[in-house]
């Protein structure tokens, strides 16, 4: 069975839990509201659901397809919501869904792909009865809430890898594997904003709309939702344009250094080629060379090699490119 957990609540207080092979006792009774939670559920599982609470066929196909982008669609008096869980695995951004059926008496709950169940949520929940109370709708708030704030620990988590970046590149060549680790940085906070975009439309929708299943007094909780995901959009494009300058030094100090490499190598090409030259001209065996019998013609030649390197040698130095 694909069932975490499934009870039944009255004045925000579990009063009975629910069991699957019993479809007639899935139904809410009297004020109690149902809450269930499923992961990657089969079709026999759903269809029990679909004819409990008469859900709607599409909202089905589409919590068993999990490839859908967030978005709010109704359904008579009943709402489908997606949403787009994500989290941090070996240094990737994996993305998951989860599925919510809302009705005025009951809340299904159906996760693919994610890491991070609701059981702790849901003690939490329990523990506040008086928050609970307000139903089905409080509860989808709480779940999208839980959902959006692990948003934040791949954000810190990036901010970090990028600080070390950061200090790598003013202290050294970045790597090639460095580099193509910017790039893969660059591209996942590209799809991860693109993800993020719906979901803060999702709980402008939720927050703003006329929407069954949706109580007035609890609409303002899901502008904390998407206060919260503009907030993690802020934080994502400026890891963007952190990612960017961090390449940019990186590519100016690296024209730098080998500006002064080439600086370097121009210089000592200058002061070699005088010797070169002097040895050069001496190489040539010309027959008429005073030089060649001057007793001191050895001496002096390497006294005026010492002495234009030298003169050489200190004007680069002074110039800076020694």
């Amino acid at each position: 069975m694909s069932v975490v957990a499934a009870c039944a609540y009255l004045d925000g207080k579990p009063v009975r839990a629910l069991d699957l092979a019993d479809p007639e006792g899935l139904k809410p009774r009297g004020d109690e509201f149902v809450w269930i939670g499923l992961v990657e559920p089969d079709e026999a599982e759903l269809e029990v659901l679909r004819q409990a609470f008469h859900l709607h066929p599409l909202a089905i196909e589409d919590a068993l397809s999990a490839r859908q982008t967030p978005k709010v669609d109704v359904y008579g008096d009943q709402l489908f919501v997606v949403a787009k869980t994500a989290h941090l695995d070996n240094d990737h951004i994996q993305y998951g869904e989860t599925d919510f059926f809302v009705g005025r008496r009951h809340l299904i709950t159906v996760r693919h792909g994610s890491a991070r169940a609701h059981t702790e949520l849901r003690a939490q929940l329990e523990a506040a009865p008086v928050l609970l109370a307000h139903g089905v709708d409080y509860v989808l708030h709480a779940v999208l809430d839980f959902i959006v704030d692990g948003y934040m620990p791949i954000v810190d988590t990036i901010e970090e890898e990028l600080q070390a970046f950061e200090r790598r590149a003013l202290d050294a060549f970045l790597s090639r594997a460095e580099i193509a680790r910017i790039f893969n940085l660059r591209r996942a906070l590209m799809r991860f904003k693109k993800m993020l975009g719906p979901m803060a439309q999702v709980a402008s929708a939720l927050e703003h709309h006329e929407l069954p299943c949706i109580d007035t007094e609890v609409r303002p909780y899901f502008r904390d939702v998407r206060d919260h995901i503009q907030r993690t959009e802020i934080l994502v494009d400026g890891l963007r344009e952190v990612l960017t300058s961090v390449f940019e030094i990186s590519s100016l100090l690296e024209q730098q250094r080998q500006g002064v490499i080439t600086r370097q190598l121009a210089a000592w090409a200058a002061i070699l080629a005088v010797p070169t030259a002097i040895a050069g001209i001496y190489g040539m065996n010309f027959e008429h060379m005073p030089e060649l019998k001057w007793r001191y013609g050895y001496e002096a030649v390497l006294v005026a090699i010492v002495l234009v390197c030298g003169l050489l040698y200190r004007r680069f130095r002074k110039t800076g490119w020694l």
